[in-house]
């Protein structure tokens, strides 16, 4: 699988669960919702249907302090527009502009995306934000 495939199917499941709890998580949904219906469109409803069962999921385990769920559940919707994506890669420009649309409603306003390759006894250091080395 490409790369680049990965990642932004990574962070699209990562901002999906995210923005789900927002006011934003009906025009998540249908975005998600419009991606199948153009690649998938027997699953689309059905999709649809799950982002909301991840939804009421999502608000349950944050009331109750679980801070796990979110994660589980954006690992879920990762592997499924990865899916979708090595399916569909002609879909992959459609993703970017919903993560586009969707990142004024995530923390901080904005979306990070990172990958890095090393090799040969390299090093690769990456943060979405605050970044310190001791000394050693």
């Amino acid at each position: 699988m490409d790369p680049e495939i990965a990642v932004l199917a990574g962070t699209a499941g990562t901002t999906l669960v995210t923005v789900l709890t927002t006011e934003a998580w009906q025009r998540a949904r249908d975005g998600i919702a419009a991606l199948w219906r153009r690649a998938e469109p027997d699953r689309a409803e059905a999709i649809a249907a799950e982002l909301d069962v991840t939804r009421r999921d999502l608000l349950a385990a944050q009331g109750g302090g679980d801070l796990e769920s979110r994660t589980e559940l954006g690992s879920e919707w990762q592997g499924r527009i990865r899916r979708l994506l090595a399916a569909h890669p002609e879909e992959a420009e459609m993703v970017r502009r919903l993560l586009d649309d969707l990142g004024s409603y995530t923390p901080g306003g904005s979306i990070v995306t990172q990958h890095a390759s090393a090799s040969n006894h390299a090093r690769v250091y990456q943060a979405g934000r605050d970044q310190s080395f001791g000394r050693r």
